[in-house]
């Protein structure tokens, strides 16, 4: 019997801050920049201060079902700032942070999470998709999207945002096939934040890492410490830089920790061990980036409380402008689902004329 090797891959894990702040590989040229660290720390910042309070909306009845997205800032932020403006972007429903840099505001993200689908009408970035609240279908969403930019010959690409758990779907399989076989220029970022729920990653998945489920599908994959802010901006900026450039799919699995419950019906102190999460905060995100600011470019207390004002007033205002917006009228289910009314829902349109 002869036997030779057919196939054989390598896969690497990224990281430039560890958990202290301290630096541990030669930082990529996005990072040598002060004020880019500014900026990407500062959306990170307000990422939390929106996160807080639409907790806090949630809990006194003022917004619906809302999934935090506490200690996976750097994710968010790092891929929303990797994109160019002609980029499409494809969220799940914990990208928060990439939703804010990339031009949706506050209130919208209000309007949304509080029912209003006015919400999902960006002033900001038209293109994008609004929140996808079912696992992994937003996949092939992405791949159709990415198909259209290919045939167009567009010099931009897509980027697909899933939880771990999305990576046990068919929809993403299917997905990553299809941008494999034709050569989309689509990215993929897992977010690897270790629950599915209340589904531990070590119980949803035999494979080593979520990255190499990539290569099955004909294309490369990373993983990124995603607690490090500037390795999620480096990779996802590379594989889209490929991607634009006809380098087609690459797919980033960011390593983070989900620090909140799943959503704000879950009680995640059923079927997490306390340790656990206390053992994930010592290496959440934000306090990475400051300790590091702090070390290169004097960020101290003055700079922390004023950047901390001036986020908590934005989303202040935001939260105003939400909870002061007039629902839209009952009627308005029907407006947006047929050009022309069908008879047999004419009746229930017109009844409900009286409620506006």
């Amino acid at each position: 019997m002869a036997m030779s090797r057919v196939a054989h891959f390598d896969l690497h894990h990224t990281r430039f801050l560890d958990a202290a702040g301290d630096v541990v590989g030669d930082l990529p040229e996005c990072a040598r920049d002060a004020n880019v660290l500014r900026t990407l720390y500062r959306w990170m910042v307000l990422t939390r201060e929106f996160d807080t309070r639409a907790v806090t909306l949630q809990r006194t009845g003022q917004l619906g079902t809302y999934p935090s997205c506490l200690g996976q800032e750097a994710v968010g932020v790092g891929l929303g700032h990797a994109m160019e403006s002609r980029d499409v972007f494809v969220p799940s429903f914990r990208e928060q942070g990439a939703q804010l840099v990339r031009g949706v505001t506050p209130t919208e993200l209000l309007l949304y999470w509080g029912g209003d689908e006015r919400g999902s009408d960006f002033a900001g970035p038209r293109e994008d998709f609004p929140v996808n609240v079912p696992i992994g279908s937003q996949a092939g969403h992405a791949a159709g999207v990415a198909l259209a930019i290919r045939l167009r010959g567009e010099a931009r690409a897509v980027v697909c945002a899933l939880g771990d758990g999305a990576t046990s779907k068919g929809d993403f399989y299917e997905a990553m096939n299809m941008a494999g076989t034709w050569q989309l220029p689509l990215v993929f970022v897992v977010n690897n934040n270790a629950w599915a729920i209340s589904v531990p990653r070590a119980a949803q998945s035999a494979a080593e890492t979520l990255a190499q489920k990539a290569i099955a599908a004909g294309f490369g994959g990373e993983q990124v410490d995603g607690n490090d802010v500037i390795a999620v901006q480096h990779a996802t900026g590379q594989a889209l830089a490929r991607a634009r450039a006809g380098g087609g799919p690459s797919l980033v699995e960011a390593v983070t920790y989900r620090l909140s419950d799943h959503t704000t019906a879950d009680d995640a102190s059923r079927y997490r061990p306390e340790e656990e999460v206390s053992a994930a905060w010592q290496a959440e995100p934000i306090s990475r980036l400051r300790t590091f600011l702090s070390d290169i470019s004097g960020w101290g207390r003055d700079d922390e409380e004023a950047l901390i004002a001036e986020c908590r007033s934005r989303i202040d205002a935001a939260a105003s402008d939400y909870l002061g917006t007039p629902p839209q009228p009952a009627r308005a289910m029907f407006d947006y689902l047929y050009a022309e009314l069908p008879a047999p829902l004419r009746a229930q349109y017109d009844a409900l004329a009286g409620e506006d």
